[in-house]
């Protein structure tokens, strides 16, 4: 990145020289990644499939399959099967125009996957990478806004597996009078009663297990640094409630088949505690292209909070070729 482009840190804490929309079409350096048969049976595990969903808990079964949804944690997860420091390899520092994005400040705001080709149960034998870009950069004056766009990609055969989408909110990073970004539509959920709905109870262990696939964030394992956070104590990972869905909903709309996933995604809502009680609730909107069309949103029983809202997502019809 030249100079001019890089931020200036004040003593107050603040920058100079910055410009958010030097940051659109910034390439991040490529992230190769690798995995194993015992992280995608791990994944599964954590996400909550059951034992009649064997095909993701048994590498010998005849139809064993990776959940689509793996490849989520692997841009953190890279190529390590140890933990690593959450907080270091979280922090960008390289956009041109925008100071460094703290992780240790931010949140997930949206994430959405497209499965192009369906990923094998280990990567050997495969030279994966993921290309990600920023798509822009926003200023919400409390918050800052990075948008992006991946690819995950086998080098060996240039073939795109996965396209993943997705927004952090920088908190207390903003206030630099960028641009406040574009708004975007949302979803109206049929005025009816859900046509499938899904219910999964989460525990204490739940998020000490789903942190195992590659999110080795402290705020979901450390009561202190939750309630430093302002939380009454550690969270569950909105990545894990955002499978958790993706996992219901597969389930009682596709028959927990992985290749009848083809896209999925949803906005993070409310935090959700370590015992708290899920209902993701589904509509199907529609069916264009082979593919049936469903609107979601997951709710905290008990409270009704919302979770996940603006879920949407795409489900190949039983039969058809794509």
């Amino acid at each position: 990145m030249a100079s001019s482009d890089r931020p200036v840190k004040r003593a107050d804490g603040r920058y100079d020289n910055v410009d958010f929309t030097k940051a659109t079409g910034y390439r991040y350096p490529p992230v190769k990644c690798s995995w194993n048969r015992r992280e995608t049976l791990l994944f599964a595990n954590a996400i909550g499939c059951q034992a009649d969903e064997r095909h993701f808990l048994y590498e010998l079964h005849p139809n064993f399959a990776i959940f689509p949804t793996f490849p989520v944690n692997l841009h953190w997860k890279q190529t390590d099967f140890d933990v690593y420091d959450f907080f270091a390899r979280g922090t960008t520092s390289d956009v041109p125009g925008v100071p460094p994005f703290d992780g240790q400040r931010s949140v997930d705001g949206e994430r959405s996957i497209e499965i192009l080709k369906q990923l094998p149960v280990s990567s050997e034998g495969y030279d994966f990478e993921i290309h990600n870009k920023v798509i822009g950069v926003y200023d919400k004056g409390g918050a800052m806004i990075l948008e992006a766009e991946s690819e995950m990609i086998d080098m060996k055969t240039n073939t795109v597996y996965v396209k993943i989408a997705s927004t952090a909110f920088g908190i207390g990073q903003g206030g630099y009078g960028g641009p406040r970004g574009p708004s975007k539509p949302s979803p109206k959920i049929p005025n009816r009663s859900p046509d499938a709905t899904h219910v999964f109870k989460t525990t204490a262990e739940t998020p000490l297990l789903y942190r195992l696939c590659g999110d080795y964030n402290p705020m979901h394992a450390d009561e202190d640094f939750g309630r430093k956070a302002g939380f009454k104590g550690s969270i569950n990972h909105g990545l894990l409630t955002w499978n958790i869905a993706a996992r219901g909903l597969l389930r009682v709309v596709g028959n927990s088949d992985p290749k009848r996933f083809k896209a999925f995604g949803a906005r993070f809502k409310s935090v959700v505690y370590p015992g708290d009680e899920l209902e993701t609730r589904i509509w199907k909107v529609g069916s264009k292209d082979g593919c049936d069309e469903y609107l979601f949103e997951t709710i905290v029983k008990g409270d009704g909070r919302v979770a996940l809202s603006n879920g949407f997502a795409k489900i190949k019809q039983e039969g058809a070729k794509l």
